[in-house]
């Protein structure tokens, strides 16, 4: 037989919290000290050049995103808000690729030019 419990928000009318397993945050818990592991490996495994970043950037970024689905809990969230929370950032990261490759076209344009 369940027993349940109401809290004291409950009782005066307003939502319950959301309530996830313990099970659940120990898994990622685990699969984010694999992922930091992975990290440490690469650079003991001593990669250079676009492999070692790439594999860098792709374990950062594998992690970010399980902190901000689970510990966050965006992973349970309505989509209008996770569009709000995500898109800024991609925008910005977008506009600086954008900036960067310009400066790298005025870069090389004003050292053939300029010579």
């Amino acid at each position: 037989m369940k027993s349940s419990t109401v809290s004291a928000g409950a009782a005066a009318g307003e939502p319950a919290g959301q309530q996830h397993a313990v099970g659940l945050y120990l898994k990622v818990w685990g699969l984010l000290f694999v992922l930091s592991t992975f990290s440490y490996l690469v650079d003991y495994a001593n990669l250079q050049g676009v492999l070692r970043w790439g594999l860098i950037l792709v374990l950062m970024i594998a992690k970010a995103g399980l902190i901000v689905a689970v510990f966050m809990h965006m992973r349970w969230e309505r989509l209008a808000l996770v569009y709000a929370i995500l898109i800024p950032p991609l925008a910005l990261l977008v506009l600086m690729s954008l900036m960067a490759a310009e400066a790298d076209f005025t870069f090389v344009t004003r050292l053939a030019h300029f010579r």
